[in-house]
């Protein structure tokens, strides 16, 4: 003879109480909204860096790096890591900002990839401008190409045989 509690009836009516569904993650790394923000997160740090130069100040991107203090011990510590600029005067003088994406510069239009600037002072505009149009969805059939690109470039992982 078992010891009613009374709840089990609770619970099962609690149960009842929920919208349940089946569901499984998705690999958000791999989406192309993961993508979008990787890009707008270097889209603000070059805006960052475009505003540190234009006061002339220092401009110091971090990053967190595992060491080994005195005692022995591996810490986490931010340490400095370089960031390339993502604009660039040519040989007539007239300064581009570009965004690459690996080694490749990303095309706004077929053909077309920088926007001309007139001087640095313009560089946080022109970046505020393209962070506008990838919100708005404009950049997206080029993003999706590159990242495509990209991914052709890995061959898969080949798998080890069991014996």
């Amino acid at each position: 003879m078992g010891i009613n509690t009374g709840q089990g009836d609770a619970t099962m009516s609690i149960l009842k109480t929920l919208k349940l569904a089946a569901a499984a993650r998705s690999n958000l790394a791999a989406s192309e909204f993961a993508f979008r923000a990787k890009v707008l997160n270097w889209l603000a740090e070059q805006k960052a860096m475009a505003d540190a130069e234009i006061a002339g100040t220092p401009f110091n991107a971090m990053r967190t790096v595992t060491r080994t203090n005195e005692a022995g011990e591996k810490v986490r510590v931010e340490a400095p890591r370089k960031v390339r600029k993502g604009w660039f005067t040519d040989a007539t003088g007239k300064m581009f900002f570009q965004i690459r994406y690996g080694s490749k510069p990303l095309e706004f239009a077929k053909g077309m990839n920088a926007v001309e600037v007139e001087n640095l002072a313009d560089v946080p505009v022109i970046i505020g401008s393209i962070i506008e149009a990838i919100n708005a969805g404009e950049l997206d059939p080029q993003l999706n190409a590159a990242r495509d690109a990209r991914r052709a470039n890995f061959q898969p992982k080949a798998k080890k045989a069991t014996a």
